[in-house]
């Protein structure tokens, strides 16, 4: 999945890949977690492209400056212009 800054954040996860997890045999609390580390990996691989690494060797500084890149961004141009639109 190729995500752009300005694609909506709700769409981490496919309608798709929302119904896989609907119909799995998981409680709430696993299904709200299935689809956070999904929508996690969406993130880090936008990320990883952006500092142009392999997702594995992105570093926790890296991942951090990444988000407050993102928050400046939303502070300073408007939330359209950041990839996380919260």
């Amino acid at each position: 999945m190729d995500i752009s800054p300005n694609q909506s954040s709700t769409q981490f996860l496919t309608l798709e890949e929302s119904a896989k997890v609907d119909a799995a045999l998981l409680s709430s609390p696993e299904k709200f977690l299935t689809r956070l580390t999904i929508s996690s990996l969406r993130i880090l691989q936008y990320i990883a492209k952006d500092y142009e690494v392999a997702i594995e060797d992105l570093t926790t500084p890296q991942v951090i400056a990444w988000f407050e890149k993102d928050a400046k961004i939303r502070r300073e141009e408007g939330i359209e212009e950041a990839f996380l639109k919260w």
